[in-house]
């Protein structure tokens, strides 16, 4: 860790915060610990926009995620991965929008084993789910655009945050929004203090943890606007479409 640290955000300086085990994860918040796994994980912090990632991490390969984070084992540290939260996503959705209008394509990014995506499509949605680990032979060109993308509990995962944030231009829809999840960092993480945020766990692939200042910067790199309804919840767009504007409401 002896090289020049660069934030990946604003390329601006940044500097190492702290250092936990590889097994620590989010599970620690329910009183669940994995034994030590004596591999060192190192954050760092930009001192400009309050971005933290894992700079080793951010290195590693599709098969180093494949054989130490998203392995068998992963449902240990994120039991609700494979049935919980998608299927809570898809409900969320669907509240959200109640009506929502037939012609309009939806993408869910990340989406894993494609569970809310099936859920919505069987509640008459045009659906469909793509991650870039499960679907890594897909071609995100032969993807087409949408006009929603939904990326629950995404952005947090992604060791190259300017690719994410390319791949989500390409594929939104003129006048389209993007919803996603990822908790801000505003608060849980300081200079010169321990990593001790439950969030901050490699474990379970968090290796992005984002500040406000942070998605605005990488929204405005895009041209988009960025707002959150609550600190985990977001969305990116340029102009609100009619049919989310009981969602956002601009002026």
């Amino acid at each position: 860790m002896k090289e020049r640290l660069v934030c990946p955000v604003c390329k601006t300086a940044g500097s190492l915060l702290d250092v936990v085990d590889l097994n620590k994860s989010c599970e620690e918040q329910r009183g669940k610990y994995l034994p030590l796994a004596g591999v060192a994980v190192y954050y760092s912090l930009c001192n400009h926009c309050g971005f933290c990632w894992a700079p080793e991490l951010h290195q590693w390969p599709l098969s180093k995620f494949e054989e130490d984070i998203y392995n068998a084992d992963y449902g240990v540290v994120d039991p609700d991965y494979l049935q919980i939260r998608p299927t809570s996503n898809a409900e969320v959705l669907r509240s959200i929008f109640p009506v929502f209008p037939p012609t309009l394509r939806h993408l869910d990014y990340g989406g894993g084993n494609g569970l809310l995506s099936r859920q919505l499509s069987a509640a008459g949605w045009l659906s469909r789910s793509y991650d870039p680990f499960v679907d890594k032979h897909t071609d995100i060109a032969s993807l087409g655009q949408f006009e929603l993308i939904t990326a629950f509990e995404v952005f947090e995962h992604v060791p190259d945050v300017w690719a994410l944030m390319s791949d989500l231009s390409s594929l939104l829809a003129k006048d389209g929004l993007v919803l996603f999840s990822t908790l801000l960092s505003d608060g849980n993480i300081h200079p010169n203090q321990r990593l001790s945020w439950w969030y901050a766990s490699p474990r379970n692939g968090h290796i992005s943890l984002f500040s406000r200042n942070a998605l605005t910067l990488l929204a405005q790199s895009k041209q988009f606007n960025f707002g959150s309804f609550n600190s985990g919840f977001h969305a990116l767009y340029t102009t609100v479409p009619p049919w989310a504007s009981h969602l956002i409401r601009v002026g």
